[in-house]
């Protein structure tokens, strides 16, 4: 699959390494914001995907009064143009909510003009450009007051970094889902993820998720937006889990500025987690499912094989032998543009069915930061 239109505006590395969509696109200048900004073209430089709370999120569900949150975002590209901008959304939830103030490395942030914002219930609000210069691999701190009474929030659970409620950490942020740059020169690479994608097996705080060590293997950095969700899966939504890739798709996905390729890095959940899914082909009609919606929409859509899970609790030789069907097929190239071999990238030589022991975080599931690094320096082809 896959036409001239979707692959030109990837760049390929020695190797056939993930596109790193250099292709320039120029910034805009013609018409003005209504707060008196040039318009630019923008890509998502740190992105979350974003859930509803579930009765073991107490933060989520109370909501805030009064309070100050605060990120430290590290984000995959930077811009040497003065301007940053954020989004939030509540997609979940069921009454408005004031945001305001917000600051970016102390700066104010506004929207039209105006210190805060009313985000309505379902809702997606975008800030106005911010004066900031930002390296690529930048780190950017988010306040944001939230006057309140909130209500429950949207939000995604673990970002594997430290923020702040008030004093008090927490790994959850609420309501912030993007960080926007201009596109100058860089399209966004978006990954579709589960818990391996998020950054499980890898130390918080450090940066080592894949998509980071991706973005990080070039001298100019792609904008790569990680929209992993732990124990999401490509076909049912879950209460804690989220929707499912082919029910977020629109809004995680499609939402993203300046989307160019799409990576797929699903699947292992509908495998191994309870009601599992034993018919090979339910996973992939849904691959195809979300390639030709990607399609219509112009983007190159890379696929993912499904790693090795031997020592995982769940795991099964039988379960494991549809996490080898589904790979098989995969491995076939009539499905995706392209495709990363993760099982490949991961799997003992001694025992394919099992991490390599200096991958393993210790789960038999999850790679620990050098198995992210195996991931993120994968041949794709």
């Amino acid at each position: 699959m896959g036409g001239v239109s979707r692959r030109s505006i990837l760049v390929g590395t020695a190797g056939g390494v993930l596109g790193t969509a250099a292709a320039g696109t120029a910034v805009a200048t013609a018409g003005q914001t209504a707060a008196g900004s040039a318009r630019l073209r923008w890509a998502a430089s740190w992105s979350t995907a974003q859930t509803a709370p579930t009765s073991a999120d107490a933060d989520a569900t109370a909501g805030f009064t009064d309070t100050t949150l605060r990120y430290k975002l590290h984000l995959s590209a930077g811009t040497t143009q003065p301007a940053v901008r954020l989004r939030f959304a509540n997609p979940f939830g069921s009454a408005p909510v004031v945001v305001g103030s917000v600051t970016a490395n102390a700066k104010p942030v506004l929207f039209g003009g105006e210190k805060d914002v009313v985000l309505a219930a379902g809702a997606t609000v975008v800030s106005d450009p911010v004066g900031l210069v930002l390296p690529d691999g930048g780190d950017l701190v988010v306040s944001m007051y939230l006057p309140g009474p909130t209500g429950p929030l949207s939000f995604h659970r673990n970002v594997h970094a430290t923020g702040y409620i008030g004093d008090r950490a927490t790994n959850s942020v609420f309501l912030l889902t993007g960080v926007d740059v201009p596109a100058t020169g860089r399209h966004v690479v978006g990954v579709l993820g589960d818990s391996i994608t998020e950054g499980v097996g890898t130390p918080d705080n450090a940066n080592l998720r894949w998509p980071d060590q991706y973005a990080a293997r070039f001298r100019r950095r792609p904008a790569v937006a990680n929209l992993g969700i732990s124990g999401n899966r490509v076909l049912l939504d879950d209460a804690r889990f989220g929707p499912g890739g082919q029910s977020r798709f629109d809004r995680d996905v499609l939402g993203l500025p300046n989307l160019a390729t799409l990576v797929m890095f699903l699947g292992i959940n509908d495998i191994q987690q309870p009601p599992s899914q034993t018919d090979p082909t339910r996973i992939l009609d849904a691959y195809e499912q979300l390639v030709r919606r990607a399609h219509d929409h112009d983007l190159e859509v890379i696929g993912a094989t499904i790693g090795p899970f031997k020592g995982w609790i769940r795991y099964t030789d039988a379960l494991d032998q549809v996490r080898n069907d589904v790979n098989a097929v995969l491995r076939q190239g009539r499905l995706f543009d392209r495709l990363l071999d993760v099982d490949a990238a991961l799997r003992d030589p001694a025992d394919p069915a099992q991490l390599r022991p200096d991958f393993n975080s210790g789960d038999g599931l999850h790679p620990n930061s050098a198995g992210a690094k195996a991931i993120a320096e994968g041949p794709v082809w």
